[in-house]
């Protein structure tokens, strides 16, 4: 079904290789809604964040296979053109407004999907990387995953929620921590980071100790809220700098939404006795080099924290859309893909960067 005229190509960032530049095509083929299969949706995209995750497919360096030729791009926000015919049940309809995340798909039936790890289900789609994601101007999407958007919520806003939001959420949800304690961000002030401070503030209540580096990321981070900043290219002992901005005796957890291995070496040496290493953020080859020894005596708790489910993600928006998390972004056209790649690469870009497909 569908109520929108819809073209036969269309706008495109395409990789054809790992070692090959992006190409803006003007050419990509598009969907129609006839070809849809049951339980597959058109959606128009209106925009898409760019994640570090999108690098990573970029470069080919996760041990994860991505397939090629790839359109990348997991945090799309856009409307919905064509729901596939034979579709049952469908909980959208052509018109609503709807994001699409890094997990396109999943069977919905196995152990994982019933205990609401759908992002482990051994049948996935990932937007972006095993399939066609949101750096093109429709986008082939599945009906029983594409989350409503809040109607209070903007679509450049809402984009970033929909992978950097819902990561940092279910981290927090699950750092089991309570209001009033500590959690150090390593990375606090990127992409995951800033929206993890104001979670981890307006949310859950924690005191939060920001540690990145470069005076904009500090400015950022304490008006978002958090309560102590420690750069990380300036301390001389970063373990007893963060013990002392938690209180002395260290955070109660640590969420480390940085792309590095060296910010999770010394989380366990930081963490109070109790504490929670949440990890988020991941480098390619990186190794958790965690001293047994003191991860028992501590009783020091490791978790592994990837995206988020359905709930979550509605959870992570319907915060959002009361106003107590807002995303900092710039916004920019598709065809600065590769520069807004080689900021992050350097560590240059602060908060979020949000393509806009109707912009040249």
């Amino acid at each position: 079904m569908s109520h929108h005229q819809i073209p036969k190509t269309q706008k495109a960032a395409v990789l054809i290789s790992h070692d090959a530049p992006i190409q803006i095509k003007h050419d990509y083929p598009v969907k129609q809604p006839e070809e849809l299969a049951p339980g597959e949706c058109l959606v128009k995209m209106n925009c898409t964040g760019v994640c570090h995750t999108d690098l990573h497919a970029r470069k080919g360096d996760w041990p994860l296979a991505s397939k090629l030729p790839l359109v990348g791009g997991h945090e799309g926000v856009g409307n919905v053109v064509a729901i596939g015919a034979h579709t049952v049940d469908s909980p959208i309809k052509v018109g609503d407004r709807v994001g699409i995340k890094w997990l396109a798909d999943s069977c919905l039936q196995c152990e994982q999907c019933r205990k609401g790890l759908e992002q482990c289900c051994a049948k996935c789609k990932l937007s972006g990387y095993t399939v066609d994601g949101t750096f093109q101007e429709y986008v082939v999407s599945y009906v029983h995953h594409v989350t409503p958007i809040p109607e209070k919520l903007g679509s450049e806003e809402a984009a970033s929620f929909l992978c950097a939001g819902v990561t940092v959420y279910r981290a927090l949800k699950y750092s089991q921590t309570k209001p009033g304690d500590w959690i150090v961000l390593p990375g606090a002030g990127g992409g995951l980071g800033h929206l993890a401070v104001q979670y981890a503030v307006h949310a859950f209540g924690l005191r939060v100790v920001a540690v990145d580096t470069g005076a904009e990321k500090k400015d950022l981070c304490l008006k978002l809220g958090a309560e102590k900043w420690i750069d990380f290219r300036e301390t001389k002992d970063l373990v007893k700098d963060i013990q002392e901005a938690a209180g002395g005796e260290g955070p109660h957890a640590a969420l480390v939404s940085a792309a590095s291995g060296s910010a999770y070496e010394q989380a366990v040496e930081y963490l109070r006795p109790g504490g929670c290493l949440l990890v988020v953020g991941l480098p390619a080859k990186a190794q958790i080099n965690a001293p047994i020894f003191w991860t028992v005596v501590k009783s020091i708790s490791i978790i592994g924290s990837y995206v988020g489910n359905r709930q979550d993600a509605r959870e992570a928006l319907d915060i959002a859309a009361l106003g107590k998390v807002k995303c900092h972004l710039e916004v920019k056209p598709l065809a600065s893909l590769s520069e807004v790649y080689e900021g992050m690469e350097q560590g240059k870009v602060a908060g979020r960067v949000v393509l806009n497909m109707d912009s040249e």
